[in-house]
């Protein structure tokens, strides 16, 4: 019996959903409002923000169906649900996918301008460099390579917002914050995945340092939230609120250990990134004064 149409339409729907799930909390939401604290100087529309939010997203199907060609071993324990172990599309079909939306997000970037053609480029390469050639096996580069696609998403979407502005001393400071917070926390998604990550041999810091993993992201999310409360001089009562926060997932990754508990720490470890991009706000309007 012949497939209709309309179950073939939305199977697709729902595998290209699943291949992005993952990442709308850690990245589309936060990338999206990274620049949008900058609408009212800019007297932009919504419809940029719009035209930044579909780049976004393209560029994040992208990287993640590139990384998940090359993790499905790993995610038939740790994500069983995602596209390929759950048997939705085979691996040959994804790497061809792969390689037509690297093409496509170039081709989209074009008309936005060179800054973004060469950020649409530089995310290209950094997932080669971490796929291809196997960065995402050690820690420090999988971090680099972590740092380097936030920031090409980052400069991407907000030189698509602001039509081509160069970026003001406000923005560089927020993208170089964004660089350091990534670079130095983002490993905090590795707990949940340790026995998936630790069949595939790969090597994360929740592997390699058991437990001063843990005593390293409770320092490093309470002094980051310390450190960002100064640099964007929040009011008393908005940094208090800032700081328990990062202390409070930082706490819950030390205190609790299991898969779930870990899952659930990263899901506030996302909130608190998420309320990390919103701090820039307070240099334009001063809304977290208080």
């Amino acid at each position: 019996m012949k497939t209709p149409p309309t179950s073939v339409v939305l199977r697709n729907i729902t595998t290209i959903y699943l291949f992005t799930h993952s990442d709308y909390k850690t990245i589309f939401f936060p990338v999206v409002l990274h620049p949008s604290y900058d609408l009212a100087t800019a007297h932009l529309f919504a419809c940029q923000l719009f035209h930044a939010a579909t780049w976004i997203w393209c560029h994040l199907l992208e990287c993640n169906v590139s990384n998940q060609t090359f993790s499905a071993e790993e995610d038939i324990i740790n994500k069983p649900w995602r596209p390929l172990p759950s048997g939705r599309i085979d691996i040959r079909s994804a790497r061809a996918l792969r390689w037509f939306l690297m093409i496509f997000c170039l081709f989209l970037s074009i008309p936005f301008g060179r800054g973004v053609f060469c950020a649409s480029a530089a995310l290209a390469l950094v997932q080669i460099v971490h796929d291809d050639f196997g960065l995402s096996g050690h820690p420090i580069s999988k971090n680099l390579c972590n740092v380097g696609g936030y920031l090409t998403f980052e400069v991407g979407s907000t030189l698509v917002i602001s039509s081509g502005s160069s970026l003001d001393r406000t923005v560089l400071v927020a993208l170089a914050n964004s660089a350091l917070v990534i670079f130095t926390t983002i490993h905090a998604q590795d707990f949940a995945d340790t026995e998936g990550d630790r069949m595939s041999g790969r090597q994360t810091l929740p592997i390699v340092a058991p437990e001063g993993s843990r005593i390293y992201i409770l320092t490093a999310l309470f002094t980051w939230s310390f450190v960002l409360t100064r640099i964007w001089d929040l009011g008393p009562a908005s940094g208090t609120i800032f700081i328990f926060m990062g202390a409070l997932v930082g706490i819950r990754y030390f205190r609790f250990r299991d898969k779930i508990q870990d899952q659930l720490s990263f899901l506030f470890y996302s909130i608190w990134l998420f309320s990390a991009h919103l701090l820039p706000m307070n240099a334009r309007g001063q809304v977290l004064a208080w």
